[in-house]
């Protein structure tokens, strides 16, 4: 949603800018809307915000230089209340001279009360946000008690929402204190400095050294001390956990764009997640789990919770566990789930899907299924994060950090957990696949490879989308594992080139959306391998005779061998063979090739799409 950033620092370095600003940096695919800076001077609070991307803030700052300090908050952000102004940019200042600064990431929903209420005791507001409001709430606190953490104590509990919240003042330097509640807040221990960000990459070229936050809970840094609170000031402890990535994961190392390096990452992404997945006995091993075997392998029902692209890695997941386990798999938006009036009892599993692990949508979903009774599996990229705490089990994704809006490592490193559990489940269960689950681990791990394979052949897929740069539609064909393979192609379309894109089931095709083909019609279609039950092969070079009559451009994604293709094809991209339901983790990458290179002829900004957030932490 947004990004934040605290910091306090020993007293003769004066750094806090230059730290909060490298953070922001690594932070603004969090939010690009606006950004901010505040900092305690030996003057007061000294602060400087902009409109835009924070290439307009740092343009400011160079021309309006701000004092040396040792304490600074930052932020970017990603509007929710109030237009992406200069006004409704964070930090907002409240109190007396504006002495408290704070910063703010998620929605307070009972803000319109509370604004009345501080109306009529005669405040005044110079934004449209709801974090002005919380700004208030904090001053007069701190007015009323001199303690900056007390204050921010007195306030959480009058809010209704999700949020994180950092807060410094004037009177308090060397002092920066947060709050957070279904909004992500973690902290970085250097030495004689500590940190706050809305995830670790705030500081990892600080620190590795990082505390885990609870949920509803309240953290004071100073330059030499931390302490953590619950919301009702009760003492509390948080998680430390060791960083295993460094800062260099986060630059662009040679690449164009982050989206571009993350594309060639993915071999790396699928390799990890992979490693450490068998024990000495081969079998196969999941991460931080209380549930027990028994409970997994009564399993009756599983319902997959998810959003966007993690969806489509879940209805991927569908037929690989259905055929492995023979359990029933369903797959349910988030955001539809505890609308819909599930059915969820003790042996039903849901397993949530999330990158950054604070979708709110999907956190809502998990949380209600707990309330149902059901057992929850988070599978996630981001140590620490909501999603995973508040489950019973989680399996992490070991992808790296994600800089890029539109996901694609991180797609296939969720594909690659859920067959890890769907072979585990079939392993637990015993029966027809059970024995299947080495083999097919095998040839998992042959998947890099073959990813290296077909990176290095996309110099026509680059070109294919050179010449489409003035397409104003192009749609997506494919059948059973292919179908969420063409909605994730439609979708990364959507997102980066802001065109009309579309992803059917190519069987479908007949009951309507033929109607879309016309001359020239641009349509890529996945095709199965020719070892593919069912004939679906055949039936899939069916289809694509049937739009190739009425004038369709027919781009085909074909396994290497494929020939049947060859006389229905305008463009054939070659993949690897492999099995039909490892397919997809080689049948995107072109679809993701094609979207980066067409939106980048387009001359848009490929890591940072307009309207999006890299991670939505609001309902």
């Amino acid at each position: 949603m947004c990004g934040i950033v605290g910091y306090v620092g020993p007293n003769a370095d004066g750094k806090a800018l230059d730290v909060v600003m490298e953070g922001l940096a690594r932070l603004e695919y969090r939010g690009y809307d606006s950004a901010g800076v505040a900092l305690v001077t030996a003057d007061g609070v000294e602060s400087e915000k902009r409109a835009g991307k924070l290439v307009n803030l740092q343009d400011a700052l160079d021309a309006d230089h701000l004092p040396g300090a040792t304490t600074g908050i930052g932020h970017t952000r990603w509007a929710t209340h109030g237009g992406p102004t200069d006004q409704n940019a964070h930090p907002h200042r409240a109190g007396e001279g504006g002495r408290l600064a704070l910063i703010h990431n998620g929605i307070i929903e009972n803000f319109h009360q509370l604004k009345n209420a501080l109306l009529a005791e005669g405040a005044t507001f110079e934004s449209e946000t709801d974090t002005e409001v919380a700004a208030h709430l904090v001053a007069r606190e701190y007015d009323a008690t001199g303690d900056l953490t007390l204050a921010m104590q007195n306030v959480v509990n009058r809010l209704e929402g999700a949020f994180t919240l950092l807060a410094v003042h004037a009177d308090s330097p060397g002092v920066v204190v947060g709050a957070r509640r279904n909004s992500p807040l973690v902290v970085g221990l250097g030495e004689g400095e500590n940190f706050l960000g809305s995830d670790v990459a705030a500081f990892i070229g600080h620190t590795r050294n990082a505390l885990e936050l609870g949920q509803d809970q309240i953290v004071t840094i100073t330059p030499d001390s931390y302490s953590v609170t619950n919301f009702d000031g009760t003492p509390a402890e948080g998680k430390h956990y060791e960083v295993t990535w460094d800062a260099a994961a986060a630059e662009k190392g040679g690449y164009a764009t982050f989206m571009e390096k993350e594309i060639y990452e993915q071999p790396h992404a699928v390799r990890d997640t992979l490693l450490g997945r068998t024990d000495v006995e081969g079998r196969l091993v999941l991460d931080d789990m209380s549930i027990t075997a028994d409970q997994l392998r009564d399993v009756d029902r599983i319902t997959i919770v998810a959003c966007g692209t993690a969806a489509y890695a879940g209805m991927v997941a569908k037929y690989a566990i259905e055929h492995w386990t023979r359990i029933p798999v369903e797959v349910s938006l988030a955001h539809e789930f505890r609308y819909s009036d599930p059915i969820a009892t003790e042996r039903t599993l849901i397993v949530s899907i999330s990158q950054s692990g604070e979708t709110m949508d999907t956190l809502m979903a998990v949380k209600h299924a707990r309330e149902l009774g059901a057992m929850t599996l988070s599978i996630c990229n981001t140590h620490g994060s909501t999603i995973p705490r508040e489950s019973d089990a989680v399996l992490y994704t070991h992808a790296g950090p994600e800089i890029a809006v539109a996901s694609t490592k991180a797609f296939l490193a969720q594909i690659t957990a859920c067959y890890i559990l769907g072979l585990y489940l079939a392993q637990l269960r015993g029966g027809t696949f059970a024995d299947d689950a080495q083999s097919v681990m095998k040839e998992l791990h042959e998947v890099p490879s073959k990813l290296e394979d077909l990176l290095g052949r996309m110099d026509r897929v680059k070109e294919i989308a050179r010449f489409m740069a003035d397409t104003r539609s192009v749609l997506f064909l494919g059948r059973n594992v292919g179908f969420p393979v063409a909605l994730e192609g439609a979708l990364k379309l959507k997102e980066l080139a802001y065109i009309h894109a579309e992803g059917f089931a190519a069987g479908e095709l007949k009951h309507g959306p033929i109607a879309l083909i016309e001359a020239g019609q641009p349509v890529f279609i996945v095709v199965p391998g020719p070892g593919t039950p069912h004939e679906l092969h055949k039936k899939v070079v069916s289809n694509i005779q049937e739009i190739r009559a009425r004038g369709a451009r027919t781009i085909v994604v074909a396994e290497d061998g494929d020939e049947d293709v060859v006389p229905f094809a305008d463009e054939v991209i070659r993949v690897p063979a492999t099995s039909p339901l490892l397919a997809p983790l080689l049948t995107v990458v072109p679809l993701q090739v094609f979207a980066l290179h067409l939106s980048s002829a387009k001359g848009l900004d490929v890591d940072q799409p307009r309207n999006l957030a890299k991670s939505v932490t609001v309902e």
